[in-house]
């Protein structure tokens, strides 16, 4: 008898975890698998070797019965030489992917331009596209690229009556939606997210320049995947729409992540699989018109075939959108990883039957502090869980130290004191701005824990004055306000509180507030008179912010995260750690065994 031959199973088109191409002649690059992994040893199966063949000759002898009560049934697993369909083992990862999920080690992929993800799209097989501009909450709206829509050619909707929902070009239309992910980082409950939404949709407006005055903001969500804030209703409107569905933001935005939660995983529409019954309708007996019959009857099904297919080959090589993975109800879903730009291509996974797909762009550039962060903590400046912080209070000669060093906050406004809360994973330290300008000259070491590396320490820049813009009198100043209590208007009060968010690129943002006392009537007349014009009510306050290269920094309208997700506020009375437990046990055994106390 001779033995079974072999028949490796291919390598897929492209590895299901980042996209990448399927290759074996770059070790350091994405899309290269190693022959030697486990996971791929069950993917393609070697040639038997000759105590296999042995095994086989003997299980073919002894019959199924007998090698079931032996336990030999699943040793090998197969069957002929070639996998059954129960062994059939999943597709695995590259190399690259591996070491990211396992090892957390890996290396970023060159980021594409924006140009090259719009000539991806424009490649697109669906006459309907939705873009999902994913926008990150840590540092919202720094991950904003404002001219996406332009670029891209979406349709964004403005404000007329009469706007259509569509414009198509070149039979295909485009339009876009955006996606506030990691929401559960500006507030613990999804209420109090809820309630930024106003404020969320004017900064985003102010974001947008131009454009923001008169487009319509109704399709902007703030989205949890940790929490599962908003992930159904995303889901349902990506089912619902069908066609091509495509995420699009910077790297490390969270556009993995947020496929997993909102791709309809497990739903399917029973219409008709066309590529089935026209293979079932070719591979019937020949029998006079029963084929012509057949394929007859599909013409007007065909003709409203869905566009969305998964070849079982690909051979345009210069082609920017890859095929297609097969679709199944729980396909396998894109890895997930703190490192920037995991995903090196577009990641295309169908669903309901072929009446759209999910499309996981490659993140566009973004700029990053990790180039001048230590390589033991460079994982640890992303803002992965919200933060509680403490208050600061921050005086005329004194400054705030970020990471040790790696960003620095100055007031500028002399006599002027001011608060902060660092909602960022670094540690903060308040120290003397002399002090702290000693450290940067090289005069003196730095006593604490810092991020930064050594030889950066001389790059760091001032990144401008912030003014302190927001007024937001009417909560700081609580029972004078509130209309339960004394109800007075914030115009009556002799001071203005004026605050704002400092933005770090990838990190968080700080909170700062400070409060601003009133000029009096006679020094606002006088001042009046010798400008000539109506002096401002209040100047508004000013600090300075310092960062390497002077660059990772921005300002937005303040979301108020203090006062409405800040530390619980303790009772009267009420006492740090665990209560104290009653000794008189204690005391009677002890007295018992004549010990005293």
């Amino acid at each position: 008898m001779g033995s079974p031959t072999t028949q490796a199973n291919p390598l897929p088109l492209s590895c299901p975890g980042c996209g990448a191409p399927t290759q074996t002649v770059l070790p350091d690059e994405a899309g290269y698998y190693t022959s030697t992994r486990r996971g791929l040893k069950k993917l393609i199966k070697p040639a038997k070797v000759e105590e296999q063949k042995v095994l086989d000759a003997a299980l073919q002898k002894i019959g199924k019965r007998r090698a079931a009560k032996l336990g030999l049934q699943t040793m090998a697993g197969i069957e002929n030489g070639k996998y059954t369909q129960d062994s059939a083992p999943e597709v695995p990862i590259c190399d690259r992917c591996h070491h990211l999920l396992h090892h957390r080690t890996g290396v970023s992929i060159a980021h594409p331009s924006l140009q090259s993800i719009s000539d991806t799209i424009n490649e697109s097989p669906h006459k309907y596209n939705h873009i999902y501009h994913v926008l990150d909450a840590a540092d919202f709206p720094l991950s904003l690229l404002p001219n996406l829509h332009k670029t891209l050619d979406a349709h964004l909707r403005s404000r007329g009556r009469r706007t259509q929902e569509y414009k198509y070009k070149k039979d295909k239309a485009i339009d876009m939606s955006f996606i506030i992910t990691r929401s559960d980082l500006l507030a613990p409950r999804k209420e109090m997210v809820d309630s930024m939404m106003p404020i969320l949709l004017e900064i985003l407006r102010d974001a947008l320049g131009a454009t923001g005055e008169n487009v319509r903001l109704g399709n902007v969500r703030c989205v949890s995947s940790k929490r599962g804030w908003w992930t159904k209703e995303v889901k349902e409107s990506i089912w619902e729409r069908g066609g091509g569905g495509w995420l699009v933001g910077k790297a490390n935005v969270g556009k993995s992540n947020l496929f997993q939660s909102v791709y309809p995983k497990g739903w399917h529409e029973e219409t008709p699989n066309f590529d089935r019954i026209r293979n079932e309708a070719r591979n019937q007996p020949f029998q006079l018109g029963v084929e012509s019959d057949a394929l007859s009857s599909l013409e007007p099904l065909v003709a409203a075939k869905p566009e969305c297919h998964a070849p079982s080959t690909f051979d345009d090589t210069l082609s920017l959108l890859p095929p297609a993975q097969p679709e199944s109800k729980y396909p396998m879903m894109p890895i997930i990883s703190e490192l920037p730009g995991t995903t090196a291509s577009p990641i295309r996974i169908p669903f309901g039957n072929g009446k759209g797909e999910l499309i996981d762009l490659p993140g566009l550039s973004r700029p990053t502090l990790e180039p001048y962060v230590k390589t033991e903590n460079a994982f640890d400046i992303i803002m992965k869980k919200r933060v509680s912080p403490e208050r600061i209070v921050m005086k005329p000669s004194s400054s705030v130290l970020l990471g040790g060093g790696l960003i620095r906050i100055t007031p500028k406004t002399p006599d002027q004191i001011f608060m902060l809360h660092a909602f960022v994973p670094l540690e903060t330290h308040l120290t003397s701005t002399l002090k702290v300008e000693a450290i940067t000259a090289g005069e003196r070491g730095m006593g604490i824990n810092s991020v930064l590396k050594p030889e950066c320490r001389h790059k760091i820049r001032s990144a401008g004055t912030f003014k302190l813009i927001t007024d937001v009198t009417r909560r700081y100043a609580g029972a004078l306000t509130r209309k339960d209590a004394v109800g007075l208007n914030p115009s009556r009060l002799p001071f203005i509180v004026y605050s704002t968010d400092i933005l770090i690129e990838g990190c968080g943002w700080v909170e700062i507030v400070a409060q601003v006392r009133k000029p009096k009537m006679w020094d606002r007349d006088a001042l009046g008179e010798m400008l000539g014009e109506t002096p401002p009510e209040a100047p508004f306050p000013e600090v300075e912010v310092f960062s390497p290269e002077g660059k990772f920094v921005g300002q937005r309208r303040t979301l108020g995260a203090w006062l409405l997700a800040g530390p619980r506020e303790k009772k009267v009375g009420e006492r740090k750690g665990r209560p104290r437990v009653s000794m008189g046990s204690v005391r009677k055994s002890r007295e018992g065994r004549g010990l005293g106390m």
